[in-house]
């Protein structure tokens, strides 16, 4: 009798924002990111000079809890989500822990788009969604072995979803998705012509 089994398993976090800690505004939350947007204009410089088509704060501004109090609310629940998924993943910590190590907004309008990558010097990333209109671009994440693959023939359509190269999630406003930072990723062009706006963050082992 065959004995088959999954090895090498690639986790990915999905959850409700107020699945840990006090629920997070979405609505201020979102204010809070276009008011930072508009006054930003050494972040407003990058996008422009790299052909960002948007905005990012990744550049540009490395203290948004010290500006507004919903940016620090926001981090003391985000810390207990990174604590469970750690978790999950039987992380041997020792007497250290994952903290946060950084912390930026995007806002892509229609045609805006975020390249594949990665994640460097860092252990667990993440994303949590403050606006998600309906239509608006899903993340694409990448199976690491595809460089490996070679000779290897595709899947079919339907293919389990642990077996397929590329997977999409379209999360909600209020969402927060984690995974390990290795894991490579994109945001396909926003194709509607409300903006998708979304926090994201790093954290390492302290």
């Amino acid at each position: 009798m065959s004995n088959i089994k999954s090895l090498f398993a690639t986790r990915l976090y999905h959850a409700a924002l107020s699945a840990h800690g006090k629920p997070i505004d979405t609505d201020e939350l979102a204010a809070s990111c276009f008011s930072i947007a508009e006054d930003d204009e050494a972040g407003q410089d990058w996008c422009e000079e790299n052909g960002y088509a948007g905005y990012t704060s990744y550049a540009s501004l490395d203290d948004l809890p010290y500006r507004f109090p919903i940016f620090k609310d926001l981090v003391a629940v985000l810390d207990k989500h990174v604590a469970a998924f750690a978790k999950d993943l039987e992380f041997d910590l020792g007497d250290r822990k994952l903290v946060l190590d950084s912390l930026w907004l995007n806002i892509l309008p229609e045609g805006g788009i975020h390249t594949s990558h990665i994640h460097p010097h860092s252990v667990i990333s993440g994303t949590t969604y403050v606006t998600m209109p309906e239509g608006a671009s899903a993340i694409r994440f990448e199976d690491p072995r595809l460089p490996m693959m070679m000779a290897a023939p595709g899947r079919v359509k339907e293919a389990r979803e642990e077996l397929r190269p590329f997977i999409y999630v379209a999360p909600e406003a209020g969402d927060v998705l984690l995974w390990e930072s290795w894991l490579r990723h994109e945001v396909p062009m926003n194709m509607i012509e409300e903006d998708r706006v979304s926090v994201s963050f790093n954290y390492n082992w302290a």
